[in-house]
């Protein structure tokens, strides 16, 4: 297992908030496996990147070695998580929960490991939970407590109406944290009251409360407001390869590394190397690339993400060379011939100075490789001959 300051380094990226840090250190440094929970109540099917954050970070402790909880809130979603809503939430029916959680089971292990996920659904303990135990449950809290929600309180200063069963959301996700006995639980910086709850109610069950890290929302493609299909600012898991490479590589180069924190499972180490080659004049479109094929191949495989750039519409990458080359004959005498005179004869320049042009910016490959403006091919070979992104062809000089 990764050493402390590399396991905690990698977890507080992109993070938002984690409660308590110093409780965090210890249960890492205690060399068991952990337990992280995180739950999901089923009401959106419609899955985008913005929805992959925690599951994300969810992966990277289980890279470091510990265990995650998928949780699917099938009882909770009958009730309606009220978090950030002005009104009550309606209910779901039993068939739309068990639609919308096959949905989420479908695309859950493109990111997670199946050998280190448990996939649960709360239901299990709240069908047999008595009343008895219901009523103790909701003795943890009182209406002042939970009138702290902004939600809540503004919706009780404007007279709108709060059901009784919107109060027992929070203490029933709580109990969700005692009965899978977490470690630690993640959800999103608009669920920190009900994680926070979670801490409280295992106290109560005498267990050691659990660490909360929340992961902020993602923005869109917007920059501005958060990921959501409404807005349609958003990537979606199952968008066509194509689709997904034409938004990812077009993204605004201000969140280049905000979705590279929040969605890529590279180390850290690996991403700084990319900050470095940005600051060292690397196209930002080329480290978008980067990313974009990590995520083309995590919903759509390895295939599908090298040929990415084709299904959008590219019909070459930066530096790639079509399988049917143009076939060019150059005639030279002597034994050998200046390159920039071959590029000009083969017409793979407009002229000479554009040729030197080229030749001067390192736009000129042979073979796979730069050469300079004073290179010298030999006469009675074929080369293949790249100038700058768009030209190129088998030379053959006689």
């Amino acid at each position: 297992m990764t050493d402390v300051a590399s396991a905690l380094a990698l977890l507080q990226r992109g993070t938002h908030e984690i409660l308590l840090e110093d409780e965090l250190k210890k249960k890492l440094a205690s060399g068991r496996k952990l337990r992280i929970k995180a739950g999901f109540d089923p009401t959106a099917p419609d899955l985008h990147l913005g929805h992959s954050v925690l599951l994300t970070k969810m992966r990277q402790f289980q890279d470091l070695g510990h265990e995650v909880i998928f949780l699917i809130g099938d009882f909770t979603g009958r009730i309606g998580d009220p978090t950030g809503k002005n009104v009550t939430r309606k209910p779901l029916t039993e068939e739309e929960v068990k639609a919308n959680a096959d949905t989420y089971r479908e695309q859950v292990f493109k990111i997670l490991d199946p050998s280190k996920t448990e996939v649960r659904f709360n239901a299990e303990w709240f069908g047999e939970l008595s009343a008895a135990k219901m009523i103790e449950l909701a003795a943890q809290s009182t209406v002042a407590r939970m009138l702290e929600r902004d939600d809540f309180d503004k919706r009780y200063k404007a007279g709108q109406p709060i059901s009784i069963h919107e109060f027992l959301y929070p203490l029933v996700q709580g109990y969700d944290s005692v009965a899978l006995e977490a470690d630690i639980e993640l959800g999103g910086t608009d669920q920190k009251f009900n994680l926070l709850m979670g801490r409280e109610i295992q106290k109560h069950f005498d267990m050691e409360p659990q660490v909360v890290i929340t992961m902020p929302l993602l923005e869109g493609l917007d920059g501005v407001q958060k990921m959501s299909k409404s807005l349609g600012n958003y990537v979606g898991v199952d968008e066509a390869p194509g689709t997904m490479f034409n938004k990812l590589v077009s993204l605004p180069d201000s969140l280049m590394w905000r979705y590279f924190e929040l969605l890529s499972l590279k180390s850290n180490e690996e991403i700084e190397s990319l900050k470095r080659d940005a600051e060292q004049g690397a196209n930002p479109r080329d480290i978008k690339m980067v990313l974009a094929r990590e995520l083309i191949a995590r919903y759509h495989g390895e295939d599908a993400a090298a040929n990415a750039h084709k299904s959008a519409g590219n019909q070459l990458a930066e530096g790639e060379l079509p399988d049917d080359l143009p076939e060019v004959e150059v005639d030279f005498e002597g034994q050998q011939a200046p390159i920039a005179a071959v590029l000009n004869r083969s017409g793979l320049a407009n002229n000479s100075a554009q040729a030197k042009d080229m030749l001067g910016n390192g736009r000129v490959k042979v073979d796979g490789d730069v050469v300079a403006k004073d290179h010298m091919l030999d006469t009675g070979k074929a080369y293949v001959i790249q100038a700058g992104k768009k030209r190129y062809a088998r030379v053959i000089l006689r």
